[in-house]
């Protein structure tokens, strides 16, 4: 059996709730914002009982965006979005388990009428991730691409970015959850029925996504947030030691020219609220939570992250290009040079 047919056979037939999985991949509504698991709570309790997600797929800022959701399955992610956007914006799912999809068709009119929509604003397309440009979907349509463990059980993982990409409006972003390890996998682990079916056989290695991230043109691809997996399943446990496993999510943004490193030309960006759920404080990644108010220093990438996507409106912006100061402080990245001792003067290169 093939990965593709692994995967529907696992999500169409083994897999009958989120209770049959075997590891602690799956969140909760426990883990979301209060505005959140309203939102939860409002979907259809059977498509709830079916969603297989490892993260919360909703960032801010949606009302009125056009979504794509790669791998909707049930459509638990897919209509909470639906509620974010509004009857203004709309969302697609694509997912390749008809039995998935089936679940997730047969409440499009009851979740409209829940949100008091006059009619649905969801769409679900049964169709393979990794082939997307065969699906008819207009190139650079999307404001917001999501997806939620599902890149991590694709063969081709490289071809899901780069169409993600082409879809994803200018100044669009690609927001996703999945697993990753620290380490890349034997090809006997890559194709365990089991290890894959649970989105641990097909996790990139962190660096690995870096890199096909970069070729797919998002250099700076950003960490929201990320937590430990633990294995339930002895025996599954055991076949993957010493391999660590983590849930993670990423932002990318389809920005043109953004650079390999964080650079700094003495900008910096001041927020000045309005975004619904972070009135006070607005978090870009795991590195940047920008409080109300203060003038906050950011490297030329985080500068045009904000100036050139949806969060715009939300900032104020101060800096230009004229100077350029070297690397970012504190982005990780430094000199390869040892440091100059301080008595250290410029009269000359020769010793």
């Amino acid at each position: 059996m093939n990965i593709q047919d692994n995967v529907k056979a696992y999500y169409g037939k083994t897999l009958k709730s989120s209770a049959d999985l075997k590891t602690d991949a799956c969140c909760t509504s426990g883990d979301a914002p209060a505005g959140l698991r309203d939102l939860i709570r409002d979907v259809h309790p059977e498509v709830r009982s079916r969603y297989y997600g490892c993260g919360l797929i909703a960032p801010l800022a949606l009302d009125g965006a056009r979504i794509l959701d790669l791998g909707c399955g049930a459509g638990q992610d897919a209509y909470v979005l639906s509620g974010l956007v509004g009857e203004k914006g709309s969302v697609v799912g694509v997912d390749m388990t008809p039995e998935q999809l089936a679940v997730a068709r047969a409440y499009q009119g009851w979740h409209a009428d829940r949100y008091g929509y006059a009619r649905s604003n969801v769409e679900f397309v049964e169709g393979d991730i990794e082939r997307l440009d065969a699906l008819g979907l207009e190139a650079a349509s999307f404001d917001v691409i999501v997806s939620n463990c599902v890149i991590n059980l694709c063969a081709d993982k490289a071809s899901v970015f780069a169409a993600g990409r082409r879809l994803l409006k200018p100044g669009g972003e690609f927001y996703f959850s999945d697993v990753y390890a620290d380490r890349r996998l034997s090809a006997d682990l890559r194709n365990d029925p089991l290890a894959h079916g649970e989105c641990l056989g097909g996790a990139l290695y962190w660096n690995d996504f870096l890199n096909i991230a970069k070729s797919a043109g998002f250099p700076d691809a950003r960490l929201v947030s990320s937590r430990p997996l633990t294995i339930g399943d002895a025996a599954l446990r055991e076949k993957l030691a010493p391999a660590a496993f983590y849930s993670a999510t990423y932002r990318l943004f389809r920005i043109d020219g953004l650079e390999p490193a964080c650079e700094d030309y003495g900008q910096a960006v001041v927020y000045k609220g309005g975004v619904a759920s972070a009135e006070r404080t607005f978090v870009l990644d795991g590195h940047h939570a920008i409080e109300k108010g203060r003038v906050f220093p950011v490297c030329g990438n985080t500068y045009r992250m904000l100036n050139e996507s949806r969060f715009a409106p939300h900032f104020a912006f101060i800096g230009d290009w004229s100077t350029h100061y070297g690397i970012f402080p504190g982005c990780g990245t430094s000199s390869p040079f040892a440091a100059a001792p301080a008595e250290a003067t410029a009269s000359g290169a020769c010793c």
